[in-house]
């Protein structure tokens, strides 16, 4: 099974030590709002909070902004109504995006991705060209020594894990169902074993290589655009 673009996930360790917390930690608090706005703002009963509320504090968001961003989604303080949206686009060389955001104004974060693709040789497809190419999943990333790998492993396939990665020696990647993703997280914290982070994520069904070295260096360019944008939480590819 392919996996997904690391590129978000890489931009958000390097954005800890760079001047980008500012921008950081705006994406999170709109995040947590709707989470909040959507299934409440308990963590307790609202696991997608909950998840997010733990991925703040491993980036050191302040705890101030965290119960803010629960009070505006909440209703409890006033602000604009955030709403998340998920853009269908193609990159350089025919490559397949899909691009994961939260704004204030859908039309204005439209038009301003529609224009940053162009500039990058990339536009926005039709609704449904790009999307059957990926499928929704969760993720739980944990931090192993090499004692507790069989342990884990055999653990989360139990759970009803879907596929299993190890991209270094300390990491684990249990891929599972969307619907799978709180109850196995669940599960190992119970057994002592903490993930790093629990997400829904795109993985590309079928991963697919740029052979052109421009059409490389111009996805590259563009992944550090859409990472720039304010809007845009996330972003996948069927590019290995």
């Amino acid at each position: 099974m392919s996996g997904h673009n690391k590129w978000s996930q890489i931009k958000h360790r390097k954005a800890l030590t760079d001047a980008k917390k500012g921008k950081l930690f705006s994406k999170m608090a709109r995040l947590i709002s709707l989470a909040a706005r959507v299934g409440g703002g308990e963590a307790e009963t609202n696991p997608t909070l909950r998840s997010l509320m733990d991925k703040a504090r491993l980036l050191n968001m302040p705890i101030d902004n965290i119960e803010r961003a629960i009070a505006k989604g909440t209703g409890k303080l006033a602000g604009a109504q955030i709403e998340e949206f998920l853009l269908e686009a193609y990159g350089p060389g025919g490559s397949a995006l899909l691009i994961e955001g939260t704004t204030d104004n859908r039309n204005r974060s439209i038009s301003e991705l529609k224009f940053l693709l162009s500039e990058h040789n990339g536009k926005l497809a039709n609704l449904g060209s790009v999307l059957y190419l990926f499928e929704r999943q969760g993720l739980l990333t944990i931090k192993i020594s090499p004692a507790q790998k069989d342990e884990i492993e055999l653990l989360a396939i139990d759970k009803g894990a879907q596929d299993i990665k190890q991209p270094n020696e300390e990491t684990l990647e249990i891929y599972t169902k969307p619907e799978d993703l709180d109850k196995i997280k669940k599960s190992l914290e119970e057994k002592n074993i903490k993930t790093e982070e629990a997400s829904l994520i795109w993985a590309a069904k079928n991963e697919t290589a740029l052979t052109d070295a421009k059409d490389k260096e111009r996805l590259e360019k563009l992944f550090e655009a859409l990472d720039e944008q304010e809007d845009v939480n996330e972003v996948y590819t069927n590019i290995a």
